[in-house]
């Protein structure tokens, strides 16, 4: 029986939630390999795309995985975005919306979704975002059970707010807590 392995990471902005570069016109794209000397076989559970942050999984166990990518495991983001949101907007998330997925029109599951005031603390990213010349900024809190391609940032911009910062900081009961961007924390396994 084979002993797998499993990982905790906070994944920095700029990183591909991938260990092999697979596609020609990613020459010079980070990979999350070049965070840690992970064992053969180690993958993502789940993704975040190279603009976004925060916790991702990452296991040797197949089987693992589709557990945690299960609808029955909640994600948790906190997302900075463009103007000063409206309750409105934060309803229309809620009840859920309407976004492309690979060409076609998909209506998000209704999820959990709320202002966040004051805003969240982070560590300014490597990539600087913005500053106040450019207006406004307000972050919330979006919760969800389904994981479709960038589908936070999909929503946030459906309802007029795109999305500037996205950080997950929660899947199922495990938090980001204070785990700075690029840490790694080895666990037995995932308490989902």
């Amino acid at each position: 029986m084979q002993n797998h392995r499993h990982f905790i990471i906070h994944k920095p902005f700029g990183y591909l939630s991938q260990f092999v570069n697979n596609q020609n016109k990613r020459k010079n794209k980070k990979l999350l390999g070049e965070l840690h000397d992970f064992p053969k076989n180690t993958m993502a559970i789940g993704r975040l795309d190279e603009d976004s942050e925060g916790l991702l999984f990452l296991t040797t166990d197949g089987m693992v995985s589709e557990q945690v990518r299960s609808k029955k495991v909640e994600k948790e983001y906190y997302v900075q975005v463009d103007g000063n949101i409206t309750q409105e907007a934060v309803n229309q998330l809620k009840t859920g919306v309407e976004i492309g997925i690979h060409g076609k029109k998909y209506q998000t599951l209704p999820c959990e979704a709320s202002i966040l005031n004051p805003a969240p603390e982070f560590k300014a990213r490597t990539k600087k975002l913005r500053d106040a010349r450019h207006g406004p900024t307000s972050w919330i809190s979006v919760t969800i059970n389904e994981g479709k391609f960038r589908q936070v940032r999909k929503m946030t911009a459906k309802v007029g707010f795109p999305t500037l910062r996205l950080l997950r900081i929660r899947i199922g009961p495990i938090l980001l807590n204070n785990l700075p961007s690029g840490e790694i924390i080895e666990v037995s396994k995932f308490e989902i």
